[in-house]
């Protein structure tokens, strides 16, 4: 399984439910990167979707305890079950928020990072993969500069454990 997350440089996800600076740049990365693929993303993060509807082009997956139907998404109520349901998928990307990103974490061998490189107010975070020695930066795919922010999009890979001997 995959995951996409925009981060900042302190790699805070997003204040109050949403992003504080979102990337014309990363809206179209997301787009492109999640078509055609099963998303997972859990309920508060759908809140943030436009019009609270699902992303056209994708199999919507929402994990929620409490709620048991949203309109044109697969609601699973836990973690475990829509990791069993990405196994059915040829292509099954994790899309926030905080909370799932954690939970689904152990899931994913392979992340897509957008890194905004500006420092703001940040509620959520998203674990540095810098920093974890399971991860291990494979390729930057993207760099540029919008509205005089610097981004790169970052593609992290899952290291291989070796077999025991």
């Amino acid at each position: 399984m995959e995951l996409i997350v925009a981060v900042y440089d302190d790699w805070g996800i997003g204040c109050c439910g949403t992003q504080p600076i979102a990337l014309s740049a990363d809206r179209k990365f997301f787009r492109e990167t999640t078509r055609g693929a099963m998303v997972i993303a859990g309920r508060r993060t759908i809140a943030d979707f436009p019009g609270q509807k699902p992303l056209p082009g994708r199999v919507n997956v929402a994990i929620s305890r409490n709620v048991k139907e949203i309109p044109g998404f697969t609601v699973c109520a836990t973690v475990e079950e829509a990791a069993k349901l990405a196994q059915t998928a040829p292509r099954a990307m994790v899309i926030g928020g905080g909370s799932i990103y954690k939970q689904m974490l152990p899931y994913c061998d392979t992340a897509y990072i957008t890194k905004v490189h500006v420092t703001t107010q940040s509620d959520t975070f998203f674990p540095n993969l810098d920093e974890r020695e399971d991860w291990y930066l494979a390729e930057t795919l993207q760099s540029g500069e919008e509205n005089g922010i610097t981004y790169e999009m970052l593609l992290y890979k899952r290291k291989i454990k070796e077999p025991q001997k």
